[in-house]
């Protein structure tokens, strides 16, 4: 990418973590654009659409989870590790109001950016399960993408609660009450 043009895709992803923060994911894409100083046809040469764009912000955290599972694969107590994941989870789908919605939105839906999130998830979260069930703490007919729908439902009802700041923990541990 030349200067310029990687000049104008960090602004724009600045600009658009700012918006998605204050806004939620349905933040204007044509505010973003005049905020990162650019025009609208920029934005779209670096993001096709709203899912590319909230793709490319939502990665950093994704990238994060990716490495906090890997840690928690030798936490001693399976289960814990697989709740202590999950709770993360659900506070980075909470992160911006509107992600979670998005997320379950693409969840069977591979041609969408904002997907290319879910298969490395997925196979963290699997590894994660996978232990816990084998560990014998959690019921093997319990699905990765199940839980991951699961969080990103608590996510939604969290934001969707804002007055209630401790209703995700709640409903997480309600939810995971089932799991074993």
């Amino acid at each position: 990418m030349r200067a310029d043009a990687r000049r104008n895709y960090d602004r724009l992803l600045a600009e658009a973590r700012t918006a998605f923060a204050a806004h939620g994911a349905e933040a204007s894409l044509e505010d973003v654009a005049r905020r990162a100083g650019v025009g609208i046809g920029t934005l779209y040469r670096h993001f096709p659409n709203r899912d590319a764009l909230l793709s490319a912000v939502f990665e950093d955290a994704v990238n994060d989870l990716l490495a906090r599972s890997q840690e928690l694969l030798t936490d001693p107590d399976p289960c814990a590790a697989l709740v202590t994941w999950l709770r993360e989870m659900v506070a980075q789908a909470g992160e911006y109001r509107g992600l979670a919605r998005a997320l379950m939105s693409v969840s069977s839906d591979n041609t969408s950016a904002l997907a290319r999130c879910n298969g490395p998830i997925r196979q963290a979260g699997s590894a994660l399960l996978a232990r816990a069930q084998k560990a014998g703490t959690v019921r093997e007919d319990v699905a990765i993408g199940d839980l991951l729908q699961l969080t990103h439902a608590i996510a939604l009802a969290a934001e969707e609660t804002p007055a209630d700041p401790d209703l995700a923990d709640r409903l997480l541990l309600l939810t995971l009450r089932g799991l074993t």
